[in-house]
């Protein structure tokens, strides 16, 4: 009898031990991911995400925003396709269309916000960069922020990104610069709704 007590503990052990490691290596796993989503603005302020894609064989560009209150509700959305560049330009460029929008609409409190942390830092930084082309971007940025009577830039990871990233895609196709009021088209509609929603993404931290 005391012999087969002994083996019944020994066997809870084992059957134990495999879940404490799976735990243990779960809260290691997610403590190295970061969850990613899109964010509502504050009340009253307007939110301008902007994207910008560059086909890397061809040099054929495209740029994209979208822009939503403080309700998640879709405002305006636009694309089109840019002269041939490099994602640097084409990100830059998608930004001051964004910013030109933004102005003749008549938003005063803008949340701006990219996928690119380099650029974010930047602009907000107002640092120099040497490529001429970039330079001439930045300065009309910099000319066009001041403008408008409340501004943030912040960056956010692709996942946070993706309707300004579509946009930016169908921009690819289109043979003008096209602009869309109060309805998305079809393609953006699924990824603004999860936004909506709260949808979370987790990426890997990389240290």
């Amino acid at each position: 009898m005391l012999y087969i007590s002994r083996i019944l503990r020994y066997q809870r052990v084992i059957h134990q031990k495999p879940f404490q490691l799976l735990l243990r290596n779960w809260h290691k796993e997610s403590s190295n991911l970061i969850p990613v989503s899109w964010q509502k603005p504050k009340i009253g302020w307007t939110k301008l995400n902007f994207d910008g894609s560059c086909k890397c064989k061809t040099g054929k560009s495209s740029i994209g925003g979208i822009f939503r209150n403080h309700e998640a509700e879709f405002l305006l959305g636009y694309a089109e396709s840019i002269e041939k560049s490099n994602s640097t330009i084409a990100e830059l460029a998608a930004l001051t269309r964004g910013l030109e929008l933004t102005l003749e609409n008549g938003w005063e409190e803008v949340w701006l916000e990219g996928d690119s942390k380099s650029l974010v830092e930047i602009i907000v930084q107002k640092r120099v960069v040497r490529c001429v082309e970039v330079q001439k971007q930045i300065n009309c940025i910099n000319l066009l922020i001041p403008k408008i009577k409340s501004c943030i830039v912040t960056h956010v990871f692709r996942e946070g990104n993706r309707a300004a990233d579509k946009f930016a895609q169908l921009g690819h196709h289109l043979k003008k610069p096209q602009i869309w009021r109060n309805d998305p088209p079809k393609q953006v509609l699924r990824i603004v709704n999860e936004d909506a929603e709260g949808k979370t993404f987790f990426r890997k931290r990389y240290r």
